[in-house]
């Protein structure tokens, strides 16, 4: 099968709108082009429809090299959407290659999962629900769906929450939304057992902040938490810091109630 690429915005840029493309950037000369070559060779045709192989020659799309600034090659980039998402140079060995693919190579199903994060923005978590079910079936490593499927699901079945992160680790996108919601996981515990907690005048407000929480009410929920950080911030081993930056995480810092309540969540720290 050929690989070669002489119509770069056909073959790379427009393709890259239905699927990614991984760019080799060689020529003839280069001795290193010549071992990872086969490499990228092998693997495109084990991807599955996954992403496409490209080669360019650079001695024969000089404009196409001079374009994307190729200085040493091979330079391998991956172009999604028409634009450069990320790229390597020099000739890596196989496994390095797969677990740059394994990383970079985005999901068939990403579209999918932005319509879930839109329904999830407008409120409708039961399509979002359904959608990222879908995705979590047919692509159960997509850590991001899992972890917005777990947001969904951990105040009302924490346990099949716990199990959707419970191996995302911090070199995962979705970590940080896995970390909020291992956090939200052990404030419901808390909630069910408030004899655990130590007597404090902040004990009410604490656990009002947590119901509030679990009924959706982000803005009532760091209210109440930033003013138990106010008055004794390390009740409940920092819960209430640990809770606000979940809640954070949760939303996004583009969120408005985040940006209301950053500065003061701030403030009451320092």
């Amino acid at each position: 099968m050929s690989y070669d690429v002489t119509d770069f915005q056909t073959g790379v840029i427009e393709r890259s709108k239905q699927i990614p493309v991984l760019v080799d950037f060689w020529a003839e000369w280069c001795g290193p082009c010549k071992i990872l070559g086969p490499v990228l060779e092998r693997l495109a045709a084990q991807a599955n429809g996954t992403w496409q192989l490209a080669k360019v020659n650079t001695e024969e799309l000089p404009d196409v090299a001079a374009q994307y600034n190729i200085r040493s090659i091979p330079n391998v980039k991956l172009f999604v959407d028409g634009k450069v998402e990320t790229e390597f140079v020099g000739a890596l060995p196989e496994q390095m290659v797969k677990q740059w693919l394994a990383k970079n190579i985005p999901s068939t199903y990403r579209k999918t999962v932005e319509q879930a994060e839109q329904l999830l923005k407008e409120g409708n978590s039961q399509q979002a629900q359904q959608l990222l079910e879908d995705v979590v079936l047919h692509e159960p490593g997509n850590h991001k769906a899992r972890a917005l499927l777990a947001r969904l699901l951990v105040f009302t079945d924490q346990p099949k929450a716990l199990s959707l992160v419970s191996d995302i680790e911090q070199d995962s996108e979705a970590f940080d939304i896995a970390e909020a919601i291992r956090t939200f996981a052990r404030l419901a515990d808390t909630a069910r057992t408030p004899e655990q907690l130590p007597e404090d005048g902040v004990k009410g407000e604490y656990l009002s902040a947590i119901r509030r929480l679990e009924s959706g009410d982000f803005t009532a929920a760091l209210e109440g938490f930033i003013n138990v950080i106010r008055t004794n911030r390390y009740y409940d081993d920092d819960g209430s810091r640990k809770a606000c930056i979940a809640i954070f995480k949760i939303l996004g810092e583009e969120h408005g109630i985040t940006q209301n309540f950053r500065r003061e969540f701030s403030r009451a720290l320092y």
